[in-house]
């Protein structure tokens, strides 16, 4: 997607250790031009899947998520990193954080997550692919049926796509990162 690697490279920070920034336009300020565009572009990779709902972990997945389900006029549930008092009939699993370098633990409530759900998980980022991981043993604890995974931008060099294409996951990243090394962003061909 030009439109998106384009910005990557415009606004876009490199820092040691593989971290990309990118908080001036998807994850802490939005820009919602770039977030419809995204989200067609996600509908038009997973237009012959079956989803009947939209999953993503917060907080950064959810601007995407909200924009593919208000496209596909389907809702759109995230898994909460603290569960809060009132959830009851919880599912939960541990995810390790490649960015903050702590485990946390998330959770959704049955209730918004049933085995009659063909879910399409979308996120910003997939680096390691934990938190995807994780999305998909709450998926797998619910009964639901995981329809494929889309991500804004991947970090192919820190193996997540090939772990979850290992374990059958169709994953649809839109920008691939081949390298930060020397902190130059290259994209893979």
């Amino acid at each position: 997607m030009e439109l998106l690697k384009k910005r990557i490279l415009q606004d876009g920070r490199c820092f040691e250790g593989g971290i990309l920034k990118v908080d001036s336009f998807i994850n802490h300020q939005m820009d919602p031009g770039l977030m419809k565009a995204v989200a067609v572009e996600f509908v038009r990779r997973f237009a012959s899947r079956p989803a009947n709902k939209i999953m993503t972990i917060e907080a950064s997945g959810i601007a995407p998520a909200i924009m593919v389900g208000f496209l596909l006029d389907l809702p759109v549930v995230f898994a909460k990193k603290k569960s809060p008092k009132t959830m009851r009939n919880a599912l939960t699993t541990t995810v390790h954080s490649f960015t903050k370098d702590r485990d946390y633990e998330i959770c959704i409530s049955r209730d918004f997550l049933t085995p009659d759900d063909r879910i399409l998980f979308i996120d910003d980022f997939l680096a390691h692919g934990n938190a995807a991981v994780g999305a998909m043993e709450l998926i797998g604890q619910a009964g639901a049926a995981l329809e494929g995974m889309g991500f804004i931008i991947e970090k192919a060099f820190q193996g997540g796509s090939d772990r979850l294409q290992a374990m059958g996951v169709r994953v649809e990243s839109l920008a691939v990162i081949e390298s930060l090394d020397d902190c130059i962003i290259r994209f893979r061909e």
